[in-house]
């Protein structure tokens, strides 16, 4: 998108430096990679940046509202709530997919972005910094450009994030919470987490609860857990029915989160009607509609509870909105389609892509802090595993902006 960037990056690329790329990755952290990384990061101009740093204070100035809790309350689906919630979240995690604007105005076709989802959960905060410096010592990105926001350093950002998980407590009284982290796609990210900040990925079923305490064992003594970095999601643990564990969300325990559970459910789809931007389409609670759009056919469905893409409908009719039962109609969102437009040249054509914006929002701070950034390309229908399998030019990276 920065046109001298893109060719002098293009021109530096070659099968052959990709592999060496990827097998950098391989021998820093052998075994761990079980995502796609794509082949290029993006470059970011500034009047997109402007863009998509307004449509961010646009989001914030809802989440920071004082009713956002209870405009949210229906938000968290019957049996899911889990005690001892804090006020505010403590990362949020912002995706737009970048667009041409098609409005009549001044600003008539230049690159947009425009809001596709949002959540109030951590993503990948420990692998971007790694991946960015990987980038930059592979090819030529000018200084100019970063992939930072607050900080100028990777060492600054992760002195953040740090401070964020661990606090006041001993690094090993701070677990990263998630179901055989081992076997996640996303573990590369827990092996950073842990390098930089100390706190280790510990498996739901380790865990053992003795009244509202809990403790997990390493190097054979048993450590009380005093902080929860919370990377499980209730979504996940639908697929292990017969799960045993002796700690369970819902429990009420002694432990503080970092990242509430309750809040991946307060600030995600289920936000987006309260949202009003020129970078947020246009979204209905279903069950608010006594008549539909008459131009359907630019409508998406969405099932509110359901994560990664599962249950979305993109070509939808009035039939098919009829025959949802009227008590379930209140577990869907309909949202006006985003057109993605392709814009990142790669070597046979080009490609889409999506921002997503990483924030932290420490306990005492009047609202979060922007701090760094992913990007995921694709060449399919929509951004994920199963429209780009077999592609190149496609997968996970990082965005470096002008500012």
């Amino acid at each position: 998108m920065i046109q001298f960037v893109r060719q002098s990056f293009n021109a530096a690329f070659s099968p052959e430096t990709y592999r060496a790329f990827l097998d950098k990755i391989n021998a820093d952290l052998p075994g761990l990679l079980d995502f796609r990384v794509a082949e290029t990061p993006v470059f970011v101009p500034k009047l997109l940046t402007d863009k998509i740093l307004q449509a961010c204070d646009d989001i914030v100035s809802v989440i920071t509202r004082d009713d956002f809790k209870a405009l949210t309350e229906n938000a968290i689906p019957e049996g899911q709530r889990v005690p001892n919630e804090d006020e505010h979240t403590q990362f949020l995690a912002v995706d737009f997919a970048v667009c041409h604007d098609n409005s009549d105005g001044p600003s008539h076709g230049e690159l947009t972005p425009q809001l596709i989802e949002l959540q109030g959960f951590p993503s990948l905060y420990g692998f971007q910094p790694y991946v960015a410096n990987l980038f930059r010592t592979s090819y030529p990105i000018p200084d100019n450009l970063s992939h930072l926001f607050a900080v100028d350093t990777n060492d600054d950002y992760l002195a953040h994030l740090r401070d964020l998980l661990v606090g006041d407590c001993n690094p090993e009284e701070v677990i990263l919470l998630e179901i055989y982290p081992e076997k996640q796609k996303t573990r590369i990210d827990f092996v950073l987490t842990e390098k930089h900040t100390g706190v280790k990925a510990v498996c739901l079923t380790k865990i053992r609860k003795e009244g509202r305490e809990l403790y997990y064992e390493k190097d054979g003594r048993q450590i009380r857990i005093k902080r929860i970095y919370n990377r499980l999601i209730f979504d996940d643990l639908t697929n292990f029915p017969d799960l045993q564990s002796d700690f369970h969300l819902t429990d009420d325990v002694d432990v503080e989160w970092v990242g509430h559970p309750n809040w991946f459910f307060r600030i995600s789809k289920y936000t987006l009607p309260l949202l009003k931007s020129p970078y947020v389409p246009t979204s209905y609670y279903l069950s608010d509609l006594a008549t539909y759009p008459t131009d359907l056919e630019n409508y998406v469905l969405k099932p509110l509870f359901s994560f990664a893409g599962s249950g979305v409908k993109l070509n939808i009719t009035q039939a098919d909105l009829d025959a949802i039962p009227v008590e379930q109609r209140d577990g869907y969102l309909l949202q006006r389609k985003v057109k993605y437009e392709p814009v990142i040249q790669s070597p046979d054509g080009l490609v889409k892509c999506e921002i997503r914006m990483l924030f932290i929002w420490p306990k005492d701070d009047p609202k979060p802090t922007l701090m760094t950034n992913l990007s995921r390309l694709s060449r399919g229908e929509m951004i994920g595993v199963n429209f780009n399998k077999n592609k190149d030019w496609v997968g996970g990276s990082v965005c470096f902006f002008e500012k």
